[in-house]
């Protein structure tokens, strides 16, 4: 079964909104650089959380044979960036994620609406 990027996108954003991610955004940065598809952006309450998620969409990503470039920032980092070539997933400790303000950085990316895919809570 071949599955797209939209399809994936939505196991990624499903899989940290398990392990309870905090204000995930997707943004659609096809038009804007040649890296990648979609930046999906999250932030984590503290380290554990943000191991948790991060082993959750690597698990995925496994469990899917979804293709994993690289992942930087795994020991001890803040900012943990997921690079699956279409999808790059940034995961930041929630007191670095304004730091960084890549929503700000790549505003002129369209929003993707992901509401369906992430439980109330």
């Amino acid at each position: 079964m071949i599955i797209n990027t939209k399809e994936k996108l939505e196991v990624i954003v499903r899989a940290a909104d398990d392990r309870l991610a905090h204000d995930i955004m997707v943004l659609d940065v096809a038009q804007l650089t040649p890296l990648a598809e979609y930046f999906v952006v999250m932030d984590a309450k503290n380290d554990r959380q943000l191991s948790a998620i991060i082993n959750e969409i690597t698990s995925v990503i496994e469990e899917n044979n979804f293709e994993l470039k690289n992942v930087e920032g795994k020991n001890g980092g803040k900012w943990v960036l997921i690079d699956m070539n279409d999808i790059i997933i940034h995961v930041f400790h929630y007191s670095e994620r304004a730091n960084y303000n890549l929503e700000k950085i790549w505003q002129d990316a369209p929003l993707v609406n992901v509401s369906d895919w992430i439980s109330e809570q």
